[in-house]
């Protein structure tokens, strides 16, 4: 057998004084987390099924210089096995049959019930309510205030309500009213495992702690005309754990009062390609198919366009060699504003160049949703609606920002 390691999360750990590498599963097939010492961590980039055990012992005392005791080797592949961590017949296999289940279940339940808000109607009412109480007469006057023309669309976050909340309730609470009278909703979500240029589609419709909204069946058939059924569902399994429009689509039932409205959810894959110059977004086939049905079904009735993102990703919590101080978080929110207005302009080929010229240095997770979102609405301008620096790890020196648009 020639092991070959699947795409999957790993980030450096210190566990009892040693540096390691902590392996996860992104699809979730187990939840077993397994940590691999740092001088092993060449040994994973060499699982690209070319080679048996033996040759993989062997390259890696060539190549890092470092010898397996006797049986390390089967013990850490037996462990990747049983962690669905390397792309085998037991892997499709397992794959195959979440996907089945997810798919045959009645909707797609609720994932973050418990850390991120009770699945309980009343006690979800009663911890958002509070957060929308929670803000400040200024910020609430300035968000309202500042729609003069008809809503069409926001960027709502998708952290944690405990850390965005106050941005949460300021978005929401502004297009709270063009929520309620929407008759359709398209939520492109971050897709954190997302592949290159995808837009991943799902027939299961998303509860919230108020019910379920329905996806909207006819709008979907017409996107996967287009898309081809392959490419629409190759990923559908990521609708299951990724958080990004769930988290936007419980506060949607909630400014509608519980009261269900068709959806159409789009996962939305990484830029990777695009930043780096070997594609362009702007002639990416499949996003200019997809926009066309969009836009077609827009037309019919009133609809919310909703980009379910975050906004930059700095320091060790993501990979950053360097901490965070007072200074760096300020020109962090000065990129930020930069990029912001871009997105007031509704300019999404200025929004997609800003972050392409710094080769999207910020890690900004909500690219491609704020960029579709954009482009969909296409004559569109936008005011704030919140803006926050997260923190991000225990120190302080790891931030996540996240920001509210009202586009009109």
């Amino acid at each position: 057998m020639n092991p070959k390691l699947r795409e999957i999360e790993a980030r450096p750990i210190e566990h009892q004084g040693q540096q390691m590498v902590l392996l996860r599963d992104p699809l979730h097939l187990s939840e077993t987390q397994i940590a691999v010492p740092r001088p092993l961590a060449p040994l994973l980039g060499l699982m690209d099924g070319q080679r048996d055990a033996a040759a993989l012992e062997a390259a890696l005392q060539v190549r890092a210089g470092v010898r397996l005791a006797p049986g390390l080797m089967a013990r850490l592949l037996a462990d990747l096995d049983a962690a669905y961590l390397l792309d085998n017949e037991r892997f499709a296999e397992a794959k195959g049959e979440a996907l089945r289940s997810y798919r045959e279940a009645p909707f797609r339940p609720l994932t973050l019930d418990g850390t991120g808000f009770p699945s309980r109607s009343d006690w979800a009412d009663t911890q958002l309510q509070g957060y929308v109480d929670a803000l400040s007469p200024t910020s609430e006057t300035i968000a309202v205030d500042s729609v003069t023309a008809p809503i069409r669309g926001l960027i709502s976050p998708h952290i944690d309500y405990q850390r965005g909340a106050h941005v949460y309730a300021e978005v929401w609470q502004a297009a709270a009213e063009a929520a309620r009278s929407a008759e359709l909703v398209i939520m492109f979500g971050t897709d954190h495992q997302g592949s290159d240029g995808s837009l991943t589609l799902t027939r299961q419709s998303y509860a919230t702690p108020w019910g379920v909204l329905p996806t909207d069946v006819e709008a979907l058939d017409g996107l996967v005309e287009v898309l081809g059924q392959g490419p629409a569902f190759a990923e559908e399994l990521h609708h299951r754990h990724e958080h990004s429009i769930e988290l936007a689509a419980v506060w949607l039932h909630f400014v509608r009062r519980g009261e269900p409205v068709p959806m159409v959810p789009i996962l939305c894959g990484h830029f990777g390609a695009f930043i780096e110059g070997k594609a362009d977004p702007a002639s990416h086939e499949p996003f200019a198919a997809a926009l066309g049905v969009l836009r077609q079904v827009m037309a019919s009735r009133p609809t919310l366009v909703v980009a379910a993102a975050d906004l930059a990703h700095m320091g060790p919590a993501f990979g950053d060699p360097y901490g965070l101080d007072f200074v760096a978080k300020a020109q962090v929110r000065a990129a930020d504003n930069r990029l912001l207005e871009t997105v007031y302009a509704g300019d999404e080929a200025a929004f997609f160049e800003e972050l392409k010229t710094e080769s999207d240095r910020r890690n900004v997770c909500g690219l491609p949703p704020i960029y579709l979102t954009l482009r969909l609405l296409e004559e569109t301008t936008g005011s704030p609606a919140g803006y926050a620096i997260c923190p991000a790890d225990p120190q302080d020196t790891s931030v996540v920002t996240i920001a509210g648009v009202i586009l009109h």
